[in-house]
C-alpha cells in the first residue's frame, strides 16, 4: 500500500506496507522525508499538524490506522497549524500554492475563439467555470486537422510540420521523425526561469491557449484539444516559470512549459495532488498525457497568450482601481475642505473628453449635493480659499485620461484574446497552410506599456494627496494625523511607503517594448519584449492599489478630527467599510495589516460596491447641480436667485 502526501510545496509517495500504521506515523514519516530531501533541520518539537484528504478536505484522526481511512494510492495533505513551533523551518523559499479550499466549478463557459472577454478570462483564472467548445469551433478544428493530414499524405514540404524551426526552417525532416520533431520542440523550448505562475494565472494562460486553438487555424487534433480541456477542467496546471519570453515568436518558453506538462513531463499541480510529476498528477485525475502528432507541438506554443493573459488581469485590476480612485480622491477632497465647483458640468462640457466627463460626473454624485449634503462642505463654504491644488482640482482631467487609456487597452487586449496567433496558419477553405507573423507580440506589448504609464498617474496623484493630509500646514489637521505627535508618528512612514512605491513605478513605467534583441540566429530579428511589459503592468497596478489604500486610510483618519461633522452618505458608507477592517488611529500600532486589509477591499472592488448604489440613485433621480456662491466663483450680483443657485 502506498499513499501520496503533499507537504508544503513537495509531494512524496510513502510506502505503508499493510497500512497498519497510524495517520500520525504517515505525517511524521513524510516530514522526515521532507527534511532529508531539503536538508532542513527543525529544532525543538515536531510542528503541530493536521492530515486532510485532498478530495473533500476531510480531516483525518491522527490515531486511526491508515488502512481504515485511506485507500491505496490515495492523496492527502499535511497542514501545519498556525503558530506551530518549528514549522517555519520547514518552509522553503518561493511560492507555496494550496488547493485545500478549491471548489470544483459546476458551470461551463463555452469557448469559440471569438467572444472571450478579459472579465471572462479572470473568472476562469479564479476557477469559477469549467470550459467547453461550441459545436462550430469543434467543426473548424477538425476541418483544419484534416487539411494538414492531407498535405502530409501528399508529401508536401510545410514549415513547422516537416521542417525544422527558426534558423532550421529549410531542414526537411523525414516522415518517421515528425513526432520526435514536435516532442523535441517542446522539450528544448521549455527553458523558462523564475518562480512559477500562480494557479490563477496558469489557468488564465491555459484557457486562453485553448480559446485560440478553438478558432480552427492551428491544425491541432480533436484528441489533443480535448485532453487539454479535460486537464483544465480538472485544474491540472503545469509548472510555468514566469520569465523567458521575448514575445516573438510568441511566448515560446512559457507555452512550452504548458505543453510539457500536457506531455506528462515536468511538474504539475492540482488541488487534489499538490505538486508532483505531471504524469502522476494526470493519472490521479484519470487523465492521459497528450500524444503529439505532426505540427501539434508548434500549435501549442506559438502565440501571445502569456502576454495577453497577464495583460487581461492587469487590465481588469486597473479598471477596478481607477473607478475607486475617484471615490478615494473625493473623500480626501471633502476632508481637506476643498471646493466642488471645479467639477461643474459646464467646465467639462467645454473639454469633452469621455473619461474626463465621466470622472467629473462621478465627483458630483459623491460630493456635497441636495441629495447627499456634506456637513464638512457646509462648514467652510464662506472660507477665503479660492481654488484647490491640482491633485484635488484636476482629478477629472488626470483620472479621466487613465479611464480612456484603459478603454483603449481593453480593445487591444480583447481583440488579441480572440485572435489566431499561430504560425503557420491553416486555412481549410483555401486548402492552404500559410506562414505569417501573427505571433508577434507588439500589439499587446505596446498596449500594456501604455496601460502602466496611464494607471501610474493614479498613484502619483494619490501620493501628493497623502502628503497634503499628513502636512499640518496644508491640511489644518494634526501632523501625520495623530494626537500627541512626537510620542506617536502616525502616518509618517505610511506616506514614505507610498512615496517609495510611486518612485518604483517611475522606473517600471519605462516601456519594455521599445527594446528589441535579435534572437534565433537573426531569424527573429525584432521582438516585442511583451512578457516583461505584462509583468511590469501588473506590478504597477499592484503599487497603485497599495498607494490608494494608504490614502483611503489617511482620509478616514482625517474624518476622526472633523467629528461630529459628517461627509456625504456614499462617502460615509466607504468610511464604515474601512472601519470594519481598520480602526481609528488613536495611538501608534502595527500599520501593515491595516494597509493590507484596505488594499484587499480595493482589489476586491468593495469600495466601489459600497458607493455604487448611491451613485446610481443620484443619476436615476437626475439630481440638479448645486451651484452655491462661494469665493471660488464669480457671478453678477443681479442674476435671479434660481440661476445663482441651480443649474440644469
Amino acid at each position: 500500500m502506498k499513499i501520496t502526501v503533499k507537504i508544503l510545496n513537495e509531494t512524496f509517495t510513502v510506502p505503508c506496507k499493510d497500512g497498519s500504521q497510524t495517520i500520525e506515523w504517515l505525517a511524521e514519516e513524510t516530514m522526515r522525508r521532507y527534511r532529508k530531501a531539503r536538508s532542513a533541520e527543525v529544532a525543538g518539537k515536531t510542528p503541530r499538524f493536521q492530515v486532510r484528504r485532498a478530495r473533500g478536505d476531510g480531516l483525518l484522526d491522527a490515531d486511526d490506522s491508515i488502512v481504515d481511512v485511506l485507500d491505496d494510492n490515495d492523496f492527502v495533505h499535511v497542514v501545519f497549524s498556525s503558530g506551530s513551533p518549528g514549522g517555519s523551518a520547514l518552509v522553503p523559499a518561493g511560492p507555496i500554492q494550496s488547493g485545500l479550499h478549491y471548489q470544483e466549478p459546476k458551470e461551463y463557459l463555452a469557448l469559440d475563439g471569438n467572444s472571450l472577454t478579459p472579465t471572462d478570462l479572470v473568472q476562469l483564472g479564479k476557477g469559477l467555470y469549467k470550459i467547453k467548445l461550441t459545436d462550430d469551433s469543434l467543426s473548424k478544428v477538425k476541418e483544419a486537422r484534416k487539411l494538414l493530414e492531407n498535405i502530409l499524405t501528399e508529401n508536401k514540404v510545410c514549415y513547422g510540420i516537416n521542417t525544422g524551426f527558426g534558423k532550421f526552417a529549410r531542414t526537411v525532416i523525414p516522415a518517421n521523425k515528425l513526432v520526435e520533431l514536435q516532442e523535441n520542440l517542446i522539450r528544448s523550448h521549455s527553458a523558462g526561469v523564475g518562480p512559477p505562475l500562480t494557479p490563477e494565472r496558469t489557468r488564465m494562460l491555459f484557457a486562453l491557449r485553448i480559446n485560440v486553438l478553438a478558432k480552427g487555424y492551428s491544425g491541432v487534433s480533436f484528441d489533443t484539444l480535448t485532453r487539454m480541456i479535460d486537464a483544465f477542467n480538472a485544474s491540472c496546471l503545469p509548472w510555468i516559470p514566469e520569465k523567458g519570453t521575448v514575445g516573438a515568436s510568441g511566448d515560446l518558453a512559457p507555452l512550452s512549459h504548458l505543453a510539457q506538462g500536457m506531455l506528462g513531463e515536468g511538474r504539475m499541480w492540482s488541488p487534489k495532488t499538490g505538486w508532483g510529476d505531471a504524469k502522476d498528477v494526470l493519472e490521479a485525475h484519470g487523465l492521459k498525457p497528450v500524444k503529439l502528432g505532426p505540427k501539434e507541438g508548434l500549435a501549442l506554443i506559438n502565440g501571445t497568450q502569456l502576454i495577453t493573459s497577464l495583460g487581461a488581469e492587469a487590465l481588469e485590476r486597473a479598471a477596478g482601481i481607477a473607478r475607486q480612485a475617484d471615490i478615494v480622491a473625493a473623500l480626501t477632497l471633502d476632508v481637506l475642505k476643498g471646493t466642488t465647483r471645479a467639477f461643474d458640468s459646464d467646465i467639462h462640457a467645454a473639454r469633452p473628453h469621455k473619461g474626463q466627463n465621466e470622472v467629473a460626473r462621478r465627483f458630483r454624485s459623491l460630493l456635497h449635493s441636495e441629495l447627499y449634503p456634506s456637513e464638512i462642505s457646509e462648514s467652510h463654504r464662506f472660507c477665503d480659499r479660492v481654488q484647490d491644488a491640482y491633485t484635488l482640482r484636476c482629478c477629472p482631467q488626470v483620472h479621466g485620461i487613465v479611464n480612456d487609456t484603459i478603454d483603449f487597452v481593453s480593445g487591444i487586449i480583447t481583440t488579441e484574446m480572440n485572435s489566431a496567433t499561430d504560425n503557420p496558419m491553416v486555412f481549410p477553405q483555401r486548402h492552404e497552410i500559410i506562414s505569417g507573423g501573427n505571433f508577434h507580440g507588439e500589439y499587446p506589448a505596446k498596449a500594456l506599456d501604455y496601460l502602466a504609464i496611464g494607471v501610474h498617474e493614479l498613484a502619483s496623484m494619490s501620493e501628493r494627496r497623502i502628503e497634503r493630509l499628513c502636512n499640518p500646514t496644508l491640511s489644518e489637521l494634526p501632523a501625520f494625523l495623530v494626537e500627541e505627535g512626537g510620542l506617536n508618528s502616525g502616518f509618517m512612514i505610511a506616506h514614505c511607503t507610498a512615496a517609495s512605491l510611486v518612485s518604483e513605478n517611475k522606473v517600471l513605467t519605462h516601456p519594455s517594448s521599445v527594446d528589441s534583441l535579435s534572437t534565433s540566429a537573426a531569424t527573429e530579428d525584432h521582438v516585442s519584449m511583451g512578457g516583461f511589459a505584462a509583468r511590469k503592468a501588473l506590478q504597477v497596478v499592484e503599487h497603485v492599489e497599495q498607494v490608494l489604500a494608504i490614502e483611503l486610510l489617511a482620509a478616514c483618519q482625517a474624518i476622526e478630527f472633523l467629528r461630529p461633522l459628517h461627509t456625504t452618505v456614499p462617502l460615509e458608507k466607504v468610511y464604515d467599510l474601512v472601519r470594519n477592517v481598520a480602526g481609528p488611529w488613536d495611538k501608534d500600532r502595527f500599520m501593515s495589516p491595516d494597509i493590507d486589509a484596505v488594499t484587499r477591499l480595493l482589489r476586491d472592488g468593495e469600495v466601489w460596491g459600497a458607493a455604487k448604489p448611491y451613485l446610481d440613485d443620484f443619476h436615476e433621480r437626475e439630481v440638479k447641480e448645486l451651484r452655491l456662491g462661494s469665493p471660488t466663483s464669480s457671478y453678477l450680483s443681479n442674476l435671479p436667485l434660481h440661476q445663482l443657485r441651480m443649474g440644469p
